[in-house]
């Protein structure tokens, strides 16, 4: 494995192939400072289909993948539950692994692949990405020059129907690790962990439409499932620094209200981009007059961005953004929230995080740099 001050672009290999990974190539392929070599998964005619698709120059097994020395990041598309066996495969095979969300599914895994990553020496990272977008960014910035004062409270929703309206195979979506809050949830609480800190206490209330849903879309369309986790939650969130937020995750409405992020504070209210997205503007409060409108710097960004974030990192020494330990302080919110639902009492979060500084203004995905 190339060590810190090599230079030239990074080794990049896949694991999973499925919908998700083709957003992933997408924008992998597009990033000067990383060469995408593999792509891996249990079906290996989806594997060479997906890499062929994409001009990348391997395909096969995961076992072929983490054999591979000129792979230094092992990107984890999987499902949920399998997040953290692979990434402690990747980890003891020598790579640094990107995790797609959520980094696991209970606390005890994911700080024992946390511990893991440190003992070894090696970067864990995970998504949502989306929060290094040139849209919540400049969000960030904005608020952290004072354009809203002091932040103190915070609104976020994402409302809709369900995933079982479009995706092809939605289960795992209402699995463990996935429902509205495990699945969404990351895109919305890693932006307010960003902006306000760490979270202290939460409580919640949770509901649960009905006990199997139906496939509407694709080859599989007809076909019943099981729902194994809340489908509408409900959420207030204590943030160490005495700040506050409600926060609403459904996949039981009718309407879909999508990409709701406003924070408050003493002199306005800052209306964020959606958090799933990487682009947008945001647009700035008074109360007197018209919002002044921020519109995010023209960057590409998509994702995967936070894999070349981490690739930079590696080759610089410094921490990476979307880190593993952020990863974690979400994850111990989101179960938090799960638990104080299922109790009826308010649960403490114990974990935290280290909020990531914004990225330098001109920072530039598609710029050579190592």
């Amino acid at each position: 494995m190339p060590a810190n001050g090599s230079t030239g672009p990074v080794g990049v290999g896949l694991i999973g192939a499925g919908n998700i990974s083709e957003q992933y190539l997408d924008s992998l392929g597009r990033f000067p400072d990383l060469q995408v070599l593999f792509v891996a998964d249990l079906d290996a005619d989806r594997a060479r289909a997906r890499a062929a698709k994409y001009d990348v120059p391997g395909a096969g097994s995961v076992d072929e993948l983490l054999a591979r020395p000129d792979i230094e990041i092992a990107v984890n598309l999987t499902n949920p539950a399998a997040h953290v066996d692979l990434g402690l495969r990747a980890l003891s095979a020598g790579k640094h692994v990107w995790s797609e969300k959520p980094l696991g599914t209970d606390r005890e895994s994911a700080r024992a692949l946390l511990d893991h990553a440190k003992a070894s020496g090696l970067r864990l990272a995970c998504a949502p990405d989306t929060v290094l977008g040139p849209g919540l960014q400049e969000a960030r910035r904005a608020i952290e020059s004072g354009s809203i004062g002091r932040p103190l409270t915070a609104v976020t929703m994402m409302q809709g129907p369900g995933p079982d309206r479009w995706h092809p195979d939605p289960e795992f979506l209402f699995a463990a690790g996935g429902g509205p809050l495990f699945d969404i949830g990351p895109y919305y609480l890693t932006t307010l962990v960003c902006t306000l800190g760490p979270v202290s206490k939460v409580t919640a209330a949770a509901s649960l439409a009905r006990r199997t849903r139906v496939i509407q879309a694709g080859p599989r369309a007809g076909t019943e499932f099981p729902v194994e986790v809340p489908t509408h939650i409900g959420a207030l969130i204590e943030f160490a620094g005495g700040q506050s937020a409600q926060c609403t995750f459904s996949f039981e409405s009718g309407l879909s209200r999508d990409g709701l992020v406003e924070i408050s504070g003493s002199d306005g209210t800052a209306v964020l981009p959606n958090p799933n997205n990487f682009d947008g503007t945001t647009s700035l409060w008074n109360g007197t007059t018209e919002p002044v409108q921020l519109a995010s710097q023209p960057t590409f960004g998509g994702r995967g961005l936070g894999v070349l974030e981490l690739a930079r990192a590696i080759r610089a020494g410094r921490t990476e953004r979307a880190s593993g330990e952020l990863a974690y302080h979400v994850l111990d919110i989101m179960i938090s929230i799960a638990e104080s639902a299922e109790q009826h009492q308010s649960i403490t979060v114990h974990s935290t995080a280290e909020v990531p500084p914004v990225l330098p203004s001109d920072w530039d995905p598609l710029t050579s740099t190592l």
